[in-house]
């Protein structure tokens, strides 16, 4: 069965499980290593206070937009604890990429080929990611790329599935635009546009890092904005509960 095949009936098959089931399901199956340390730590509850949860906002890039075609080249990612983003755990990687690197995504990220020789392999830089996510909640701006990438990245490396709580902040501010019952303006979802709307400062963009700073400043002042002030809890933010 092919990877997108397999990748497919596993997710028809999470769908009827919660979260919380699916890690217990993969701890089961996966060898031991950096997966398995991962999984062996309990995901977030779903009522669990915003404030007291555990975040890691992330952001790739690559040499596409298909997971099973295209590679990693770079990861970035920084903790945020008690609604505050923390930089002193900010990291970034480079991944080399087993491939040529596609002109029209060099122009985009600005990542050549000669500079990403010098990155670690995608063995060696998954990892610390997982290290880093294990009892967080990922973030990420169009968290479904982030996720569909290091899903297929796994399954290559570990022969088993990634499966993590997310907060898209895409999905956020579309939420909070369509219930204000206002029209979504052509790129008006894109992270610098969106970030601009709450007066943050611009950043690189298409930096791994940057971009994940970014996105978790995003989420912090999407919550700071918030008309209702009660008590903010994780499944609010997410619907991956």
């Amino acid at each position: 069965m092919r990877i997108q095949d397999r990748a497919y009936a596993s997710f028809a098959c999470r769908r009827m499980l919660s979260l919380e089931q699916q890690r217990r399901r993969w701890l089961k199956c996966a060898p031991a290593g950096a997966l398995r340390d991962y999984y062996q730590v309990p995901f977030a509850k779903p009522d669990t206070l915003s404030s007291a949860t555990r975040y890691l906002a992330l952001d790739i890039e690559t040499t596409g937009l298909v997971p099973q075609r295209d590679e990693l080249l770079s990861i970035g990612f920084v903790p945020i604890y008690a609604h505050e983003l923390r930089l002193s755990g900010a990291r970034h990687y480079l991944v080399r990429p087993e491939q040529a690197i596609p002109e029209s995504s060099a122009i985009v990220h600005g990542i050549l080929d000669d500079r990403a020789r010098e990155g670690l392999s995608l063995a060696e830089a998954l990892p610390p990611l997982l290290q880093a996510l294990a009892g967080h909640v990922l973030v990420a701006h169009s968290a479904r790329i982030e996720h569909d990438f290091l899903d297929i990245a796994c399954r290559r490396l570990y022969g088993c599935a990634f499966v993590t709580p997310m907060v898209d902040t895409l999905e956020l501010e579309q939420r909070k635009i369509l219930r204000a019952g206002s029209i979504i303006a052509p790129g008006s979802l894109r992270l610098d546009a969106l970030r601009q709307q709450y007066g943050l400062p611009r950043y690189r963009a298409h930096d791994a890092l940057s971009d994940a700073i970014g996105a978790g400043e995003l989420l912090l002042a999407h919550i700071a904005h918030r008309t209702n002030k009660r008590p903010l809890r994780l499944n609010e933010l997410t619907r991956s509960y």
